[in-house]
């Protein structure tokens, strides 16, 4: 409920800022918004003054190092005017964070500055409002500057009486009007930005500050209030000073994105084999709307639109809801803005058995058996989809880090080579190495306006080999979260840096413990033989029957059982009853197995549900003879015992204390 309130008052909010906002434009009072004014004029206001504005306020995912803050609007009014011809004074403009900015870092040719994605735009250049004078604010082309360290000197020129700002003392074309900004620690400067002054009561002029991502994870403890607010603080210099009201904006509110949960751990047995069989499902939940999303917004119908191609993201104030932000090329070549990938979501799975394949779903899962199929292309413009095709979409991807390819239009999905053992899911073997194994999926369609969740299936295979311990007894584990994280290639603390090679976005590992994913329980049965004599004419002939053939469909199994005796302080040593099959009985006398002996034994079999039966009588059963059945008592192996070894405490793998 909270949730679709505060969307509602978005909403509200952000159509009123649109009008608000055509009307400024369209008004006859507004000229010199994007116009500047008359060389003729003299200003009423000679006082140059700016008030910020954040028209929207984001989430921002604590888990995440890149995190796109809210623009950062400055709208100035008065001044005093220039003359024709004559420079326009320069400001630099630097916004401090609490928190390290970390916008991707795209150094101009020949140069190893800090210039970043980071862009300042004067007067809303490419918007689709209407201009004033022709050519100029949001009818001029977007055009940077190509000295982001010293700015850009620009000229007051004028148009059709029109005091505008030019790139030369007598020309009439626009001046540079998008600045990149330098970035250094918690700050960004935009250097040498032209101020020409609204001069007029009533005009206003528009910096547009976007493109400025924030290290969320620093912020993450959130506070009181829940959510920790990302403060900006707006410092200006240079020849003409700016007077700036409310110069310490929120930006952004950070909070936890993602939660996770593992379906309760399968267990298996090592003495049966398995092939692609169920494991678990894991779940990864948004904790608010936006969290998961696609590369670029999907302007299209065709698939992958929400990934891969040169998308047109670049409208000062729109809203995308996408990793990437607005996306423009700078002078060096590279995209200001445009993400390397769409949220990804990651499963490290640690501690498989050895001898264990395991197999995870190429795309989300409705459950183990059942795959999700999304009506239409993955990733187009469906992504506002409801009902019953509403689900978000992913696909599994080569690596963590892999790109979507920027603009040739490759995504790195991985096909299937199988299905599961029951239904129609498509997976593929992930490798094993040293009892780890990674799966990386990518959300190709989602829907922002509503908390979303994903479900991926877990399969393995393994052949069982109990001789050889194989698989080893053990509980697999899983951790989940955002991807990519710090791995070999790159620390925390590089990863909470701005960074021109490191990818956007980029987030922390699961922190938590891990989660268990499934048991492999050792096949034993323990039988205890109380009493056990082949002395003063006795002898007792012992029995242990291998039944896990059985009419209800138990897997066959077959091992061989260790003989323990136990007498006193001097016991024969340990013996052995060779493989039995399922379906068979060994039999032997203690006579035969161990000469002379008096007590009890206890037998270890490797194989589920054995059971034994003790005939114990003088020589030829002719006087005296009596049989029992040997104590199934719970397995140490795979549980505790208890208190009373006889109890049926514990979680054994064979059954308990049958007579």
């Amino acid at each position: 409920m909270k949730e679709n309130f505060d969307r509602f008052n978005f909403a509200i909010h952000k159509e009123k800022e649109m009008v608000s906002f055509r009307k400024w434009i369209l008004a006859p009072t507004a000229l010199a918004l994007f116009a500047g004014m008359a060389s003729a004029q003299v200003g009423t206001n000679p006082n140059l003054q700016c008030q910020t504005n954040v028209s929207v306020t984001p989430s921002l995912r604590a888990e995440g190092y890149t995190e796109q803050t809210g623009d950062i609007t400055i709208t100035c009014t008065g001044g005093a005017s220039a003359a024709v011809g004559t420079a326009i004074p320069q400001v630099n403009v630097q916004i401090f964070l609490n928190t390290a900015v970390t916008s991707r870092l795209l150094p101009i040719a020949s140069s190893t500055n800090n210039a970043s994605e980071a862009l300042l735009l004067i007067d809303e250049p490419g918007s689709t409002l209407t201009p004033i004078v022709p050519g100029f604010g949001p009818a001029a082309p977007q055009s940077v500057c190509n000295t982001p360290l010293t700015g850009c000197t620009e000229y007051i020129a004028n148009v059709g009486g029109v005091a505008v700002a030019t790139g030369t003392p007598t020309g009439t074309t626009p001046g540079p009007n998008v600045f990149q900004g330098i970035v250094s620690g918690n700050s960004v400067t935009f250097f040498g930005v032209p101020v020409l002054p609204p001069v007029t009561t009533g005009y206003s002029r528009v910096f547009r500050i976007t493109n400025i991502r924030a290290n969320a994870t620093a912020l993450s403890g959130g506070s009181a209030a829940g959510a920790t607010p990302v403060i900006a603080s707006i410092s200006t210099s240079g020849a003409t000073a700016l007077l700036i009201q409310n110069a310490t904006p929120t930006v952004g509110f950070v909070q936890s994105g993602l939660s996770t949960s593992v379906s309760s751990a399968t267990n298996f047995n090592q003495c049966s084999s398995y092939t692609r069989a169920s494991v678990s499902t894991l779940t990864f939940s948004e904790n608010f709307g936006t969290s998961f999303k696609t590369r670029v917004a999907a302007a299209t119908n065709n698939a992958y639109a929400g990934q891969v191609g040169n998308p047109i993201q670049n409208v000062p104030g729109s809203i995308y809801n996408s990793e990437s932000n607005f996306v423009l090329q700078v002078p060096s070549g590279a995209y200001a803005g445009l993400a390397d990938y769409g949220t990804r979501l990651k499963a490290q799975f640690n501690a498989i058995p050895a001898g264990t394949r395991l197999f995870v779903s190429t795309v989300n899962v409705l459950n183990t058996i059942t795959p999700f199929t999304p009506s239409g292309s993955a990733g187009s413009a469906a992504n506002n989809l409801t009902g019953s095709n509403g689900y978000p979409y992913a696909q599994l991807v080569t690596s963590e880090t892999t790109s979507d390819g920027n603009l040739t239009g490759f995504f790195p999905s991985v096909n299937s080579t199988d299905t599961a053992s029951t239904g129609t899911v498509p997976i593929v073997e992930v490798p094993v190495v040293n009892g780890s194994a990674t799966a990386v999926w990518e959300l190709v369609n989602t829907n922002p306006n509503t908390n979303e969740s994903v479900k991926f299936a877990v399969y393995l295979t393994s052949t069982a080999n109990v001789a050889q311990n194989s698989p080893p007894a053990g509980t697999a584990t899983v951790n989940l979260s955002y991807a990519p994280t710090p791995t070999a290639a790159f620390s925390a603390s590089s990863a909470a840096a701005a960074s021109s090679s490191l990818t956007i976005p980029r987030f922390v590992a699961d922190s938590g413990a891990a989660k268990n994913l499934f048991n492999v329980n050792i096949c034993r049965t323990v039988l205890l033989y109380p009493y056990v004599t082949n002395i003063q004419g006795f002898d007792t002939g012992l029995a242990i029957a291998n039944t896990s053939t059985d009419p209800f469909g138990t897997g066959a199994q077959s091992g061989s059982c260790k003989l323990n005796w136990y007498q006193g302080a001097t016991n024969p040593a340990q013996g052995d009853s060779g493989t039995i099959a399922s379906g068979t009985v060994y039999a032997t006398l203690a006579s035969t197995a161990v000469p002379g002996f008096n007590g009890y034994m206890i037998a270890v079999c490797n194989f589920q549900f054995a059971h034994g039966f003790a005939f114990v009588s003088d020589l030829g059963a002719r006087n005296l003879a009596m049989g029992y059945l040997a104590l199934v008592i719970p397995d140490p192996g795979t549980g505790s015992r208890g208190s009373n070894p006889l109890s049926a405490a514990g979680n054994g793998s064979g059954e308990n204390i049958a007579h």
